[in-house]
């Protein structure tokens, strides 16, 4: 494998990323360049001199990469600054500030010479990090892939346990970001209509996706496919008490121990969280890494179970448990959110989608299967197998019998 190869980029200069599906693609933005790093850190004088890009990251919806400078590695991010402004950058790094200072391992965001922790420059947004402790084992694995054993699980449940613990106290508002957000609002509500009501004007604040699903019965569908599963959460939620999360849970966010026990030493990309709830942040976690999404379509739903990773899914949640314990309310709430826990992110990258990378294909695929078609598939048989399984280890906690 070439050098270039190595570092993210193709034998043509192109920067490979994760597509839609299993294979990569050539990236949606260009590539930072070793001028425009060494334009930026400009602003960071404690950085130094960028001397050389030794890794591209192949993720879909930013530009990435670590750089090697003075003062060391450094990792700097651009995002279209119709994805974030400056402030809903900055909603993250605070978040990100709080947890450093409770003493939890999580990547330092660098200020630039201004006090700022996000730099505009046109149509961009920037940030640079400092690089974690830890090896990054996970970093070309796409979501909805599972861990490679175990021993990972656990060990992201014990870190994720400890998040939710340095989390308490921070009690920032729910961030405004309108694409690419992982939120937990349209559904928080005990009343049907009212769901419908919130996403009708989620909707209306997004005009891009209000142009998509002009062409759609989303009320019909929606009342279809996703409020019965909010019947079954809703009588659990007065129980769940807010909390800002992650929400974008997987191993490829992690840094890991490199030689001996499996162990989580760094936490990274905190760039979908947001004041949620520990139980929606769990049935993220279970969705990213426990089921193989992208595998499902080319195999037959008799045949699914084994995508289903359910001895990872109990390493994990027995390793939360053991620092955080779940009530019993929330061990129940657990299978109820599962099936909806996409379903807004879904919303919001439909409207990056359709408005933002102007995909017909990308478009469709977020609304069918990420938005309706995920939560309809917790009523087929591997669906239904997880939320079972799930239902007796909350059984198991109140003492009842296994059905």
């Amino acid at each position: 494998m070439s050098d270039a190869r190595q570092d993210g980029v193709d034998g043509h200069g192109t920067v490979l990323s994760h597509g839609m599906g299993l294979d990569a693609v050539a990236s949606s933005w260009p590539a930072l360049t070793l001028d425009e790093v060494a334009r930026l850190l400009r602003h960071y004088p404690q950085a130094g001199v960028v001397t050389r890009l030794e890794w591209h990251s192949p993720r879909p919806f930013s530009s990435a990469c670590v750089a090697a400078t003075e003062s060391g590695p450094l990792f700097v991010k651009r995002l279209l600054r119709a994805i974030r402004s400056a402030d809903e950058l900055m909603d993250e790094h605070r978040f990100m500030a709080h947890l450093r200072q409770r003493g939890l391992a999580v990547s330092e965001v660098l200020q630039a010479s201004d006090g700022s922790t996000a730099h505009a420059d046109g149509g961009w947004i920037y940030e640079v990090q400092s690089l974690g402790q830890g090896v990054d084992r996970y970093r070309d694995a796409t979501s909805w892939t599972p861990f490679a054993s175990t021993e990972d699980a656990a060990a992201a449940g014990s870190a994720l346990a400890k998040l939710h613990l340095a989390a308490r106290g921070y009690d920032a508002p729910a961030r405004r970001t309108k694409l690419l957000a992982s939120g937990f609002t349209l559904f928080n509500t005990d009343n049907p209509q009212q769901v419908l009501e919130r996403i009708r004007h989620y909707i209306q604040e997004r005009p891009a996706l209000a142009g998509y699903l002009a062409q759609r019965d989303w009320p019909q569908e929606v009342t279809r496919a996703l409020l019965p599963f909010h019947a079954r959460l809703s009588p659990m939620l007065h129980g769940l008490a807010p909390l800002w999360t992650h929400n974008d849970w997987h191993a490829s966010n992690l840094l890991w121990q490199a030689h001996g026990p499996a162990a989580v030493t760094t936490i990274v990309d905190f760039g979908l969280a947001d004041r949620t709830c520990a139980v929606y942040d769990l049935a993220i976690a279970i969705e990213r890494n426990m089921i193989e999404w992208l595998a499902l379509p080319s195999t037959p739903p008799p045949e699914q179970r084994p995508l289903v990773h359910i001895g990872q899914l109990d390493a994990m949640l027995d390793a939360y448990e053991a620092l955080r314990p779940l009530s019993l309310l929330e061990a129940a709430a657990l299978p109820a959110l599962l099936p909806l826990a996409h379903a807004e992110f879904a919303l919001s990258e439909l409207a990056y989608f359709h408005g933002v990378q102007q995909s017909a294909e990308n478009s469709a695929l977020a609304y069918d299967i990420y938005f309706l078609g995920h939560a309809e598939w917790f009523n087929s048989d591997a669906g239904q197998y997880l939320l079972d399984h799930l239902q007796r280890r909350c059984a198991r906690k109140t003492g009842q019998q296994e059905p």
